[in-house]
């Protein structure tokens, strides 16, 4: 079943870094809820965006930074407005990438 978003797609891959770190392994074990990729694959999307200059490092950043947090910047709080302008702008490019893996409806 695909994202309904990047950003949902996103926030997954964040939780699932942090679980991963905490020693987790994923499997396939035909849960109810399936994921329609690999969390790597939203990495491997990112990478590639930033490759080929769709997104720079600092989109990156913020992408890793507010994942973490498990929430998007506010562009109403003075000190994110800047980070919700680059977290749109790459979420804009991620979401064109993931929709054409079938990854985002």
């Amino acid at each position: 079943m695909p994202f309904d978003s990047a950003e949902e797609a996103w926030f997954w891959y964040a939780r699932c870094q942090r679980l991963r770190r905490e020693g987790a392994r994923f499997r396939d074990d035909g849960g109810q809820l399936r994921r329609p990729c690999d969390p790597d694959d939203l990495y491997r999307a990112a990478v590639a965006l930033l490759r080929g200059k769709r997104i720079h490092l600092h989109h990156v950043a913020v992408l890793a930074e507010y994942g973490l947090r498990d929430r998007p910047p506010d562009p109403r709080c003075g000190d994110e407005q800047r980070a919700a302008r680059l977290w749109d702008e790459a979420l804009d490019h991620l979401t064109t990438a993931l929709r054409g893996k079938g990854i985002v409806a």
